[in-house]
């Protein structure tokens, strides 16, 4: 390594845990005076990783092993066929990577872009370290060990980057004095002439998007401006009251432009957050919501600064930071001990903030699900600056739910599928989730005030074309993207022939939590597009019905024979639901039917599944 190398972090989040995680450790090295730039990988040009010495990658993995929409581009630069074996000669790298072990593909971003560096000769400066959100500290039970093992590493092959030596860390006040973004205030005189008096639909817009291109909390990949505002006309309970689960079927309508989309697509929604946890943050903060203020990086051009594109202080927390859902980063606390004036406050905070107070840190803060409001509510003498609240506040995001209708059949709707969300905590504190009770809560006739900001997506589950034979396998709301298909096959049906659907449905009883039961049993009957006369078939597990449970795997191998037959005509199978076992364990199902049904041993099983995966044949959907 060169003496006058720096530190490059590059990271590929999602979420944004991977963002926070590379910033700690940019942190942590340039408290050790080490020069550190970090930078998402989206915002690096992949060609110029050759004429780096140092580089980390902190990258998280999606869905089923999956990389985030940061990373495509580069990780396609990265696979292109005419790089030579030596061209990252002289790279030195390492990766820690953030997943999820309830997953099948567990880190498996990670693992791949490891190897890639490897074997375009980048030379490794210590082993990859694989963060796990199932650890009892979450991710950060990995990093901290692994970021002290790397800076120590990189000190005894490069002693230059640390000038007084890896235990030498700058004084926190004289670090911690500016922070990253710079709030100016406006003249409200000067302004108030810009804004609408009316709630129209493109004033509401351009707040969004105002909002969301300010916020230091938006990712790299972000949509600021919503696709459309939809207003909610059906809020109707799928599940019974007593069941303990609050299952929904929401249909919204745009208010204004046409709305699009495929079977298979996700919705995103932006929630509303309460107006009585707004007003208490700003109070607690002590706040003027009427100001009005432009967000910037600091240092940025002073065209940043214009009164024009400025707004209520009110409106930038209420659109862009989570201030009573989402529980703050460790980070958080650190910031807190320095503005802490009660000195037991201030203690509690900094060992919240080290290494031997993380499991404390994590038992108090994330089991609990803590808010920014009850944290700052539970150390009344600290008091941040509105630039430092800003910056650390965890951003207010969208939510992505599996679409569950057809566009084709429903030209001006669209149907969702919602599980209302609430836990009890460790402590007997009721939660709920932000968005699913936020929906929950709307009444559709009384609530035509209510502009909901959505986004459209491609989903993980492509729209099959009507000639094409699908195992379908949804347990709970995971059947959600499979009304749609249903709905589009029925409306198919109508004008040529189609290939039939299995399908593999799950639930707890039959009589609490049957969703779409009428639905799925229309279909299933008298020639439907479901039923075994064409080739298909619906099946249920109910898993709590009888003494032993019964899942859709238990249902799959009753029903072998129908899958093998199935499988030979050519069938796609599309998987959706929770991320725990399930996939896995339909999966395992999948290779003993192939198995026994074709005499073939369990490796020859498994590899007809990965010849499936590799034709884009086998999807999976799932989330935690």
């Amino acid at each position: 390594m060169e003496d006058k190398a720096k530190l490059l972090i590059l990271y590929a989040s999602q979420t944004g845990n991977a963002m926070d995680a590379a910033e700690r450790l940019g942190r942590e090295a340039e408290r050790r005076g080490c020069p550190v730039a970090v930078l998402s990988t989206d915002e690096f040009d992949a060609s110029s990783l050759r004429d780096e010495k140092i580089v980390v990658f902190v990258v998280s993995t999606t869905g089923q092993g999956d990389p985030p929409d940061s990373l495509k581009v580069f990780w396609r630069k990265l696979l292109q066929r005419n790089l030579a074996k030596d061209w990252l000669e002289g790279v030195n790298y390492a990766v820690f990577g953030l997943g999820d072990s309830g997953y099948q593909k567990y880190n498996f971003v990670a693992k791949k872009l490891d190897k890639r560096l490897s074997i375009l000769g980048a030379t490794a400066i210590i082993e990859r370290g694989l963060g796990d959100d199932q650890h009892p500290s979450g991710y950060e039970g990995a990093l901290d060990p692994w970021m002290s093992f790397f800076l120590n590493t990189l000190y005894e092959k490069n002693p230059k980057l640390f000038p007084k030596g890896p235990d030498f860390v700058i004084p926190d006040m004289d670090f911690m004095d500016r922070p990253k973004i710079e709030i100016v205030h406006h003249d409200a005189d000067k302004v108030v002439s810009h804004y609408s008096n009316d709630a129209d639909l493109r004033f509401i817009e351009m707040q969004i998007e105002r909002a969301r291109s300010m916020s230091p909390g938006k990712l790299s990949h972000d949509k600021k401006r919503p696709d459309c505002f939809l207003k909610m006309t059906k809020n109707h309970a799928l599940t019974i009251a007593s069941c303990g689960k609050d299952v929904r079927h929401f249909e919204f309508e745009p208010c204004s432009s046409i709305i699009e989309y495929e079977v298979g697509d996700v919705l995103e929604i932006l929630p509303g957050q309460d107006p009585a946890a707004i007003d208490a943050f700003i109070q607690r903060c002590n706040l003027n919501a009427d100001a009005y203020i432009t967000v910037h990086p600091r240092g940025t051009e002073n065209q940043r600064r214009d009164s024009k594109i400025s707004m209520k202080l009110r409106t930038f927390v209420e659109l862009t930071m989570d201030v009573a859902s989402a529980s703050p980063r460790r980070y958080f606390f650190e910031v807190m001990s320095y503005f802490a004036s009660a000195e037991h406050e201030k203690e509690r905070l900094q060992y919240f903030a080290s290494p031997e107070g993380r499991d404390d840190l994590y038992q108090y803060n994330q089991k609990e699900r803590r808010t920014v409001l009850e944290v700052l509510e539970d150390f009344p003498s600290v008091q941040m600056p509105f630039e430092w609240l800003v910056q650390l506040v965890p951003p207010l995001k969208t939510r992505a739910f599996s679409i569950s209708s057809s566009h084709s059949v429903h030209p001006n709707q669209v149907h969702l599928t919602i599980n209302v969300v609430s836990w009890t905590t460790p402590f007997k504190r009721k939660r709920t989730g932000l968005c699913s009770a936020w929906l929950a809560g709307l009444d559709p006739e009384n609530s035509s005030g209510v502009n909901i900001p959505a986004w459209f997506h491609k989903g993980s589950l492509p729209p099959p074309p009507p000639s094409l034979p699908l195992i379908l396998l949804g347990p709970g709301t995971g059947c959600a993207p499979f009304r749609g298909f249903v709905e589009e096959r029925a409306l198919q049906s109508k004008s040529g022939p189609i290939a039939p659907i299995l399908f593999f449905f799950g639930c707890r009883n039959k009589d609490n939590d049957f969703l779409y039961k009428d639905f799925w049993l229309s279909h299933s009957q008298n020639g439907g597009v479901l039923s075994e006369d064409r080739g298909g078939g619906f099946y249920v597990a109910f898993s709590r019905d009888q003494p032993n449970k019964v899942y859709v795997q238990h249902k799959m191998r009753e029903q072998s024979n129908r899958v093998w037959n199935l499988l030979c005509e050519g069938a796609a199978i599309y998987v959706a639901g929770s991320s725990t076992k399930m996939p896995a364990d339909v999966m395992s199902a999948f290779e003993e039917i192939i198995s026994n049904e074709s005499g073939v041993s369990s490796e020859a099983a498994i590899g007809w599944i990965r010849e499936l995966e590799k034709a884009r044949k086998y999807y999976v959907e799932a989330w935690s």
